[in-house]
């Protein structure tokens, strides 16, 4: 049973996969000479056959690419298909990425971005499900009202599937548990300042109270680990000087507040997630903490992951994030915490605005609005940047697709198995391209990779096996948190 519910469905339901075998013939057979499952990023490529029924996966056979036109004898169902893709020598079978940290900003900001554009967008950059945040729509996703409301807007635009997270903001955590109930992913929260009036953030007292109450209903409490305080006692930047917006956003404020969320989930036994670390030096405090067994995860975002400080001109507001792009040395780092464990996944923290709040006439870093826009081209720039550091693919498909899948408990997305949802991306990992901002699908051509060269290109994306085109009509799905 796929996680998926159809789009006028609002229930918390069963996830469990099932593996029964098709009657009649495929709706579709894939034949590829490399895939990439997922689940084992120290797995290689491999020649596969992969059959598709009713949206979901029902075959996955080795095949023999030196007999092109049979495949695994003790299938029935192989020489039936009702059409037959055949990857290119080039490709590369993965499964559809998740994204778990896309602002959409509809309804209230939706000149900011749109569900339409959005998900075209993250089908556009093999990205099959997003979750989208409570913030910078208005109204914020803080009530089962706001829920819903978030919900019908969404329900028609949809071609990739979403599902939501709920905020935690002072004034409503009392309404934790009922949002939880109607099937919210988690609850967001900010530790500092969100940029928005109508989102504020937690200070110490009410995050205790906040995590007391996810830990009680069982959610997952994710955070903007940036501690007020600590920023407080920095200089505001100001005037278009990178390195003064960096200075304002130090690492001491992520360390501090990474801390904060490290001892709360301990004292309350409750499940915590770090969102868009950016900071290095954070990276002990969660390695220890996972030693001892607190139930903590994090991400970075691929801007952190390939963007860097000493290469951002002065007044490139494009390029300003909160929490900040970081130095060269800290993204070494991150890319050792990814490699070890300690950094589960990477995500694109999509989060977009119209171009004049970037403020791009006076290039002020100080009151520009922070946000990236990448939910198209993450995949191409992580792997770029893994390719140039000698990171084996495999490990790229589990960091943007199968570990935020099971964080989040989608367990019939992230990997390529029987029982799981046909969420299929073909991909060219020696294609190269440059950024033209012009063909995003995002609302506002401002990016951060504008122009820039990548190696790996996304040449199809396949939402429960069928192909997501510029022209596709709306068949996403909204998803909500399983009951298992």
């Amino acid at each position: 049973m796929s996680e998926s519910t159809p789009a006028d469905s609002t229930a918390p339901h069963s996830t469990a996969p099932h593996t029964t075998a098709p009657d009649g013939p495929l709706d579709l057979l894939i034949r590829t000479r490399r895939a990439i499952l997922g689940g084992d990023p120290d797995a290689a490529e491999q020649a596969v056959l992969v059959g598709v029924k009713d949206g979901t996966v029902v075959l996955v056979r080795p095949w023999d690419p030196a007999r092109p036109d049979t495949g695994d004898p003790a299938s029935d169902h192989e020489g039936d298909a009702t059409e037959v893709i055949e990857l290119a020598e080039d490709e590369v079978l993965l499964p559809g990425l998740v994204d778990s940290h896309v602002h959409v900003n509809e309804p209230g900001r939706t000149e900011w971005e749109g569900f339409a554009s959005a998900t075209r967008a993250a089908a556009a950059g093999g990205v099959t499900t997003i979750i989208d945040m409570p913030l910078n729509s208005i109204p914020s996703t803080v009530t089962v009202e706001a829920l819903r409301e978030k919900q019908d807007v969404a329900r028609d635009q949809v071609v990739v599937d979403v599902g939501f997270w709920g905020g935690a903001v002072p004034d409503h955590l009392g309404d934790i548990e009922a949002m939880h109930e109607a099937g919210v992913f988690g609850f967001k929260c900010f530790l500092a300042d969100s940029g928005v009036q109508e989102f504020p953030h937690l200070d110490g007292p009410t995050f205790a109270r906040a995590m007391e109450e996810t830990a009680r209903v069982g959610a997952l409490m994710i955070v903007h680990a940036e501690d007020a305080d600590s920023l407080a006692g920095c200089t505001p930047a100001s005037g278009n000087h990178y390195s003064d917006f960096l200075a304002s956003r130090s690492s001491e404020a992520e360390g501090k507040a990474v801390q904060r969320v490290i001892d709360e989930a301990r004292r309350t036994g409750g499940r915590a997630h770090v969102l868009h670390l950016s900071a290095a030096d954070a990276v002990p405090l969660l390695a220890q903490a996972r030693a001892e067994g607190i139930d903590i995860s994090v991400e970075t975002c691929p801007h952190y992951a390939t963007l860097a400080a000493e290469d951002i001109p002065d007044g490139a507001t494009q390029f300003k994030c909160c929490p900040p792009i970081r130095e060269k040395g800290n993204q070494d780092r991150l890319w050792t915490a990814l490699e070890d464990g300690v950094i589960d996944m990477i995500v694109s923290d999509h989060s977009p605005s119209t171009a004049d709040l970037k403020c791009f006439d006076s290039g002020d870093f100080g009151v520009a609005w922070g946000g990236i826009s990448s939910v198209q081209v993450g995949l191409p720039a992580v792997w770029n940047e893994a390719k140039i550091r000698e990171v084996p693919l495999a490990h790229v498909v589990q960091w943007m697709a199968t570990a935020p899948a099971e964080r989040v408990g989608l367990t019939s997305k992230g990997r390529i198995a029987e029982g799981m949802d046909a969420d299929l991306v073909i991909f060219a990992p020696d294609e190269e391209w440059d950024v033209d901002v012009t063909r995003l699908f995002h609302k506002n051509q401002v990016s951060a990779y504008a122009d820039r060269h990548l190696a790996g290109a996304v040449r199809r994306t396949l939402l429960r096996g069928i192909p997501v085109t510029d022209d596709s009509a709306p068949s996403g799905r909204l998803l909500q948190r399983g009951q298992a």
